[in-house]
C-alpha cells in the first residue's frame, strides 16, 4: 500500500482550535479521521480528541494487519467514540456533554470505505471531477435531499445539526464502500471552515491542478481569507492513492517494509492536561517523523 498525505490546521478567527485530524496505518491498511469539536457545548476540542483516540485504539487493535470488514468498524469505532463521550460527562460532572462531528476513511486493498457524523466532509476526487462527497447531517442537506418533500421552517435554522457524537440520542452514522481506487486518485476529509468558504468546484479545481502539498494551504488560506476575523477552524486532511508498491519511488509512504504487526500512527495517545488545541505544523512533521523512523526499524528488522 502507497499514498501520500498532507495536513493543515488552523484556528482562524476562534480563541482555540477545536478540529483534529491524524491518520494510522499497518502494513495493509490505512485510517484517516478528523474531528470538529462543537461550540455551544463544553471543552469541544476534548470531543474532537476522544473521538479520534477512540478510534485509533480501535484500529490498531482490530487490523491485523487488515480489518476483517472495514464498514462494521467504521460504525462500531465511531459509536464507541459517542459512548466515550457520554462516559466523560459523567465523570466529569457535566451538566452538558461535549460534543463533535466526525469523517473517518479507510483505505484497504484497492478500496475505499468511509463513514461521517455530522457535517464534517469527504471528498473524492478523480481526473477533475468530484466522484463522491459526503452529505452533511443538516436541515438544509435533508431538505436538498428529500427534495422538498419535507417542508421546513423558514424561520428555522437550516445549519443546525440533527445529529453528532455526544447528543442525548443514538447518533446517525453514514457508511459508504467499498468504492474502487485508481491511482491518482485524491481524497479529502475536512471540517466545515473549509466548505462553507470555499465552493465544491474549488475544491476540486485545486486538488486537480496543483499538488497535495501546494493544494491543501492553498485552500486553507483561502477560507481563512474569506471567513474573515470571526472565521471558523479549517482543517484539511488530503491522501493521494498511489496503489500498490510498484515504484522505487521515495516519495510518499510506503506499508510494504511494514511487518504484519506494528501499527504507526499521528493520532496523539493521550489529551494535553494544558487543554490547548491548537495543531501546529511542527507537531505534524514530528509525527511524521516518528512514523518514518518507525517504518525504518521495521524495515531493519526484516532484511
Amino acid at each position: 500500500m502507497k499514498f501520500s498525505v498532507y495536513q493543515v490546521s488552523r484556528k482562524g478567527g476562534r480563541e482555540k482550535n477545536e478540529d483534529r485530524m491524524g491518520y494510522c496505518y499497518t502494513r495493509d491498511s490505512g485510517l484517516f479521521a478528523l474531528a470538529d469539536g462543537m461550540g455551544g457545548h463544553p471543552e469541544g476540542e476534548v470531543a474532537s480528541q476522544l473521538a479520534l483516540q477512540t478510534l485509533a485504539a480501535a484500529f490498531q487493535r482490530e487490523a491485523k494487519s487488515t480489518l476483517k470488514s472495514p464498514l462494521r468498524f467504521l460504525q462500531d469505532a465511531i459509536l464507541a467514540g459517542h459512548h466515550q463521550l457520554l462516559r466523560y460527562a459523567t465523570e466529569k460532572g457535566l451538566v452538558d456533554t461535549p460534543r463533535t462531528t466526525v469523517v473517518a476513511c479507510v483505505l484497504q486493498g484497492k478500496a475505499a470505505f468511509w463513514a461521517h457524523c455530522g457535517d464534517s466532509r469527504l471528498y473524492l476526487v478523480r481526473a477533475g471531477k468530484l466522484i463522491a462527497r459526503t452529505r452533511d447531517h443538516s436541515y438544509t442537506e435533508l431538505q436538498q435531499t428529500l427534495s422538498q418533500v419535507v417542508p421546513i421552517d423558514a424561520r428555522f435554522n437550516r445549519s443546525v445539526l440533527f445529529t453528532c457524537l455526544g447528543s442525548p440520542g443514538k447518533p446517525v452514522i453514514d457508511t459508504v464502500g467499498p468504492v474502487n481506487l485508481q491511482t491518482g486518485d485524491r481524497l479529502i476529509v475536512c471540517s466545515d471552515g473549509l466548505w462553507s468558504q470555499l465552493d465544491d468546484d474549488a475544491i476540486v479545481d485545486l486538488l486537480t491542478t496543483r499538488s497535495l502539498s501546494d493544494a491543501v494551504p492553498e485552500m486553507v488560506e483561502r477560507a481563512l481569507r474569506n471567513g474573515g476575523t470571526r472565521g471558523d477552524n479549517v482543517t484539511v486532511l488530503a491522501v493521494e492513492w498511489e496503489a500498490v508498491d510498484e515504484s522505487d519511488s521515495t516519495a510518499g509512504i510506503s506499508t510494504r517494509s511494514l511487518g504484519e504487526d506494528v501499527f504507526a500512527s499521528t493520532i496523539q495517545a493521550s489529551l494535553d492536561d494544558s487543554g490547548s488545541g491548537d495543531l501546529d505544523e511542527a507537531e505534524i512533521e514530528r509525527s511524521i517523523r516518528e512514523i518514518n523512523e518507525a517504518i525504518q526499524r521495521s524495515s531493519k528488522k526484516r532484511s
